[in-house]
C-alpha cells in the first residue's frame, strides 16, 4: 500500500485529524495498533523499519507524531530514528516503547515519550492525545 493510500479512508472522528506513523517490525501488532487508531480517528502511516520511516518523513507527507517500537530490525534502531528525528524534524513528538528497561529524554522532555510493553491499545492511544495536546497547546 503506497503512502497517499494509507492515508485515504480512516474516519474522521474529530475537529483535527492527526497521523501518526507507527514504526513496528512485528506485522501484527502494527496493524492492530494502526487499525484501532484508524478507528479513533487518526490517520495512520506504517513502517516496519527505521529506514521505512525515514523515507515516509523525507516525503514530506504531513505526520504529527512517531510511534516506535525501540527494538527494530533492519540495522537502525527505534532510538536510533528518535535521534534523527531529532536532528531533522526538531518539533515531532515521538513515543517509543519496549519491553526492555525504561528510558528517558532529558533534553526534551514535552515532546518525548516512553511507554512500556506490554501495552493496551487503549493505552497508546490515550498517551498519543496527550502528547499531541500537549504539543498543539505549547506545554
Amino acid at each position: 500500500m503506497c503512502a497517499a493510500e494509507q492515508l485515504m479512508g480512516a474516519p474522521d472522528a474529530s475537529p483535527r485529524q492527526w497521523c501518526v506513523l507507527v514504526v513496528e517490525d512485528e506485522p501484527v501488532l502494527r496493524m492492530l495498533l494502526a487499525d484501532h487508531l484508524r478507528r479513533t480517528g487518526f490517520k495512520v502511516l506504517e513502517a516496519d523499519n527505521a529506514r521505512d520511516a525515514m523515507a515516509f518523513m523525507d516525503s514530506q507527507l504531513p505526520v504529527d507524531l512517531v510511534f516506535s517500537d525501540i527494538n527494530l530490525l533492519g540495522g537502525m534502531d527505534g532510538q536510533a530514528l528518535s535521534n534523527w528525528l531529532r536532528l531533522v524534524h526538531p518539533k515531532l513528538p515521538v513515543i517509543l516503547c519496549s519491553g526492555g528497561p525504561r528510558i528517558s529524554f532529558p533534553d526534551a522532555p514535552h515532546d518525548r515519550r516512553f511507554l512500556s510493553k506490554p501495552y493496551t491499545l487503549e493505552a497508546v492511544e490515550l498517551e498519543i492525545r496527550e502528547l499531541l495536546n500537549d504539543v498543539e497547546d505549547g506545554a
